[in-house]
């Protein structure tokens, strides 16, 4: 069991949460034909859009109703009524995300009030479905935003099944940890079952990282209004991931559809749990082609406990991917020497470490000298300085990496993935010796050299 510690701290000089704004614009790039606005200045904006250009490598459509002083005090409103009216003369969307900002919500505005009067004026929105959430910076961090886009997206769209007969499909609501790749690897699978599925958001198919045929103002791809509508026919639905719990619900509550809520696809254990979640529902039995997969992968356990057995690693990363990665290295006989998330979610009390700290890379760093060192780190991009100051190697993984190409490609999700990940960070502890204890003389001392 491990203590979770909020360090709530007034200045956080390396951080590692991202904002919720940006969590919901990015759920929203998974839904076909779509454009998301901030309602808030252009920094917050731009901010978010050259973090998902960075990490993705792709063109992403992302507005903003450009807040200034004025509009700041006496309300933005009209700013929102004129944006959303160019987007849908000039791009005609199929759907429009509009999210909150801590500058909106901070001021009190009436979003969904006044878009509900916005939408009676203007008949040029009424084929257009307008989601509006609530995602200020000062409450959560991407997760949260992703959770409530999700949720925001069903109350809006999903609708009851009216008697209509149930179709041999299931919905997926993959969390914000899982990569285009993952989601893609997850859909596999369930075709592997003959089921037909529903996916909110599909990231696979408008972030996969193809090229279109011609230039499209809103999202390349991604899940159909029509389908949302469809959720409701569905046996079952899968979430992935603590987060998503929220969005579950919210659709069990709005068409009676139950849900298995999946706390991870990563690992042999998690794995075995969606094969009879998806075994039971399809009144079939798992397929060959999935039990060879299982094979595979204990077969790479075996082979890589060696290397991971012993050996210390330090984990920062938004709570699901923390609880996804933790659990598989504790499963595979490494300790967590550090473990850093963005904000405290009570699952991480059940992690095989001695705490999870809320904080930032500092933390993380302050934390692996007290351990006396560790073997690796797996954080975002923007753990490189602390890995390069502890002379450790980092694995990459979470949201942003921007110093990699093909983060959207990686898949840890299901047996395949399980197996090529430990691959992945076995390679990285066969290459590396067990690491020494690193004292504070250490971290100075290689400062200064790189300032020399």
């Amino acid at each position: 069991m491990a203590l979770i510690v909020d360090h709530n701290k007034p200045l956080s000089t390396c951080p590692l949460k991202v904002s919720a704004p940006l969590g919901a614009a990015l759920a929203f790039m998974g839904m076909k034909g779509c454009l998301p606005m901030f309602h808030g200045s252009q920094g917050c904006t731009a901010f978010a859009l050259v973090m998902m250009v960075r990490h993705f490598r792709e063109a992403i459509p992302l507005q903003t109703t450009a807040m200034n002083e004025i509009s700041t005090i006496l309300g933005g409103m009209d700013q929102v009524e004129e944006g959303l009216l160019n987007i849908a003369n000039r791009a005609k969307p199929e759907i429009i995300g509009l999210i909150s900002t801590a500058l909106t919500e901070t001021r009190g505005e009436d979003m969904s009030g006044e878009l509900k009067q916005i939408r009676a004026r203007n008949k040029e929105l009424n084929d257009i479905a307008v989601v509006d959430v609530s995602a200020p910076d000062f409450a959560g961090s991407l997760e949260t935003g992703w959770g409530k886009a999700v949720a925001a997206i069903i109350r809006a769209l999903a609708v009851p099944t009216g008697g209509l007969a149930k179709l041999h499909q299931v919905n997926l609501l993959p969390g914000c940890h899982m990569t285009p790749g993952d989601i893609e690897a997850v859909k596999d699978i369930i075709a592997d079952f003959g089921l037909d599925v529903i996916v909110l958001p599909d990231l696979s198919d408008s972030l996969d990282g193809h090229v279109a045929d011609a230039y499209v103002p809103t999202t390349l791809g991604g899940t159909p209004v029509s389908q949302v509508r469809e959720m409701g026919r569905s046996k079952l639905t899968i979430a992935i991931g603590e987060h998503m719990r929220v969005s579950a619900r919210t659709l069990q509550e709005k068409t009676g559809v139950p849900f298995v809520l999946l706390d991870r696809i990563t690992g042999l254990e998690a794995v075995d749990r969606l094969m009879v979640s998806l075994s039971t529902v399809a009144e079939v039995p798992v397929p060959a082609r999935q039990r060879r997969a299982r094979s595979q992968l204990v077969d790479a356990m075996l082979d890589g406990h060696f290397y991971f057995g012993g050996r210390s690693i330090a984990i920062a990363a938004e709570p699901a991917l923390l609880w996804s990665m933790g659990k598989l290295v504790t499963d595979m006989g490494a300790t967590i020497a550090a473990a850093v998330t963005t904000q405290a979610v009570p699952l991480l009390g059940e992690l095989a470490a001695e705490r999870v700290i809320v904080g930032d890379f500092e933390d993380l760093e302050d934390q692996i000298l007290e351990a006396g060192g560790c073997d690796l780190i797996i954080a975002n991009s923007n753990g490189r300085q602390a890995a390069s100051r502890l002379s450790t190697p980092l694995y990459r993984a979470g949201f942003p990496v921007f110093d990699r190409l093909g983060p959207a490609h990686e898949v840890n999700a299901g047996y395949r993935g399980t197996r090529d990940l430990i691959t992945r960070l076995g390679n990285i502890l066969m290459e590396c010796p067990n690491h020494g204890p690193i004292s504070a003389e250490h971290i100075h001392g290689h400062t200064a050299a790189a300032a020399g």
